[in-house]
């Protein structure tokens, strides 16, 4: 599987953070731990980049991904008691719109860490 050492470290760096705050916690919160944690583990990152959406070659908006990691992953956060189809698919749009290939869905407002690895099956 492409990225999966990567995706791994990121996962690992997650659940510290999990283990460490447990659930309960702003989408926020989750997001400056785990910058700090990564950071720790010398994983490169940008936090909320902002990126234009297109339709049809327009500019209809703007819009931030919590992280993308080492040039090559996309991370969406979430602090909800549970991940739905629409979360999987918000995270599956933003792939397709920003042209990566892989990204993680994470969510930290569960007892236990949820996360799924998510492929933009358009760049395989």
């Amino acid at each position: 599987m492409k990225y999966k050492e990567l995706t791994e470290k990121i996962i690992g760096c997650a659940m510290k953070v999990h283990a460490a705050m447990g659930n309960g916690f702003q989408e926020v919160i989750y997001q400056r731990c785990l910058a700090v944690e990564m950071q720790k583990q010398g994983l490169g990152f940008v936090r909320e980049m902002e990126m234009p959406i297109f339709y049809d070659g327009i500019d209809v908006g703007m819009r931030r991904v919590d992280f993308f990691i080492e040039g090559a992953i996309m991370v969406e956060l979430k602090a909800i008691i549970n991940l739905e189809d629409v979360h999987l698919a918000q995270t599956m749009n933003y792939l397709e719109a920003y042209k990566m290939e892989i990204g993680l869905l994470i969510n930290f407002g569960s007892r236990s860490l949820q996360f799924k690895r998510v492929h933009n099956n358009k760049m395989v």
